[in-house]
């Protein structure tokens, strides 16, 4: 298998061999950082794509030189050379809890289910050997196990129009070609008819991407999984022109199977991202911004634990703008609750530690304090938390929180992702618990 370089989100990497050894740092060979360091660079500035900069951060040390720092993106980077770059969230289990690459990698990955774009379908960590697998490799394996589905319940066909000199008669005569091809021939027919063929644009793109899963991955596992999955696909040629094939695409109820495969293989046959950022020639890069992969998980989880109450849970609100008179500059709080009696809770998600340090406000912005007030007296309401994940340092905290002198009460509640469900069910008996007039 082809090496990869494994860090966490806001770790450093360097070049310098007389910092190989250090725990500060990570370490990369000086032609695979340049590498690295390239490929910031011809994303930097990007109008089309976002900044490479925005994840990956380019510093120079005093004594160290040049420093790479890792921000809140997490997923693979695979350099030209094959080198993987493999970035995983800082995610704290606790003292007692194993906090290796494979449980994290099994908590992200549930993380990751609650976005849409994820195939949360075929999804089951017990199958897949995350000790040995990267996720680059586990990604491919999902988009696999989404068309085994496919074949399963059988590859769709479409009518495709031809043409054809045949020797009997079908569809509609094409006067003007059968008059130049057949005038010695008047045993033939050249016709245009539609045919029912399995060589329609979803197909082509499925085979294509098939075909460039086969040419990248390293896991035998996934290679025979590809050999096999190709047999269904022999009747039909691969994409040649990606762009064009995902212009023909349409998902109705028909072609339903087709949804979260045609998502996937944009990713893998165009080199997108899940960002706005995407990949060029001399990488790959399959990345997701940490702080929608936190907001997402906590409102499906937050949505399970509430399905017994009366309560409406929505997600990104839309409802109110800072100004009425002209409406502009429009709200969105991440997460809005509204009780059975009209009451309503704000609950705004922040992937960010904290530290226990009262006096330094705990690291907590102070624009995020100016928004809450914003949400508060926009939406009428005292209730409002920060959810924030928790962390070593603030885990045992007692309750935190903000009242100003008009009514407006900014709470914290740190969650702890490695154990959602039991995080959000205190979460629930303190919001059951907290009920406040309404204003």
């Amino acid at each position: 298998m082809k090496k990869i370089l494994e860090v966490r989100e806001f770790d450093r990497i360097s070049c310098n061999p007389d910092f190989k050894e250090e725990k500060e740092y990570k370490y990369l060979p000086e032609h695979i950082f340049r590498d690295l360091r390239d490929f910031i660079h011809a994303f930097t500035g990007s109008e089309e794509h976002a900044d490479a900069l925005e994840f990956l951060k380019i510093s120079c040390r005093r004594n160290v030189g040049d420093i790479i720092s890792v921000n809140n993106y997490v997923g693979l980077i695979q350099m030209q050379n094959g080198f993987q770059v493999q970035v995983l969230p800082k995610i704290d289990f606790g003292s007692d809890s194993n906090n290796g690459s494979e449980e994290t990698k099994r908590v992200f990955l549930r993380m990751l289910r609650s976005m849409e774009d994820f195939p949360r379908k075929v999804f089951n960590d017990a199958n897949l050997r995350m000790d040995r697998m990267p996720l680059y490799e586990i990604f491919i394996n999902m988009y696999l196990q989404e068309v085994r589905i496919l074949v399963k319940h059988g590859i769709k066909s479409d009518y495709a129009a031809r043409e054809n000199n045949l020797n009997f008669y079908k569809g509609k005569l094409v006067v003007n070609e059968h008059i130049k091809q057949n005038v010695a021939h008047r045993e033939r027919f050249y016709v245009r008819y539609d045919e029912y063929l399995v060589d329609r644009a979803e197909n082509r793109l499925v085979k294509a991407t098939l075909q460039k899963l086969q040419s990248i991955t390293v896991s035998a596992e996934n290679q025979k999984v590809i050999r096999q999955l190709l047999t269904a696909f022999e009747l039909v040629r691969p994409s040649v022109n990606y762009q064009k094939d995902f212009a023909r695409v349409v998902i109705d109820r028909n072609t339903k199977d087709y949804d979260m495969l045609m998502r996937w293989s944009r990713v893998f046959l165009l080199n997108k991202s899940f960002t706005t950022f995407s990949g060029g020639h001399n990488a790959r890069a399959l990345l997701f911004p940490m702080e929608k992969v936190f907001e997402s998980y906590v409102a499906q989880q937050l949505k399970k634990v509430l399905a017994d109450l009366e309560w409406e849970v929505s997600t990104q609100d839309k409802g109110c703008y800072l100004f009425d008179s002209p409406r502009q500059f429009k709200l969105r709080p991440d997460i809005v609750i509204t009780r059975d009696d009209g009451s309503r809770i704000i609950l705004d998600t922040k992937w960010k530690s904290l530290v226990n340090k009262p006096r330094n406000n705990y690291g907590i912005s102070q624009s995020d304090m100016y928004q809450m007030y914003a949400y508060s007296k926009k939406y009428k309401t005292p209730e409002i938390w920060l959810l924030y994940p928790v962390n070593e340092e603030m885990r045992d905290q007692p309750d935190i929180s903000f009242d100003s002198s008009d009514g407006v009460n900014v709470r914290l509640f740190f969650v702890d992702v490695a154990n959602i469900e039991t995080s959000l069910q205190s979460l629930r008996d303190r919001l059951a618990a907290d009920r406040q007039p309404r204003r």
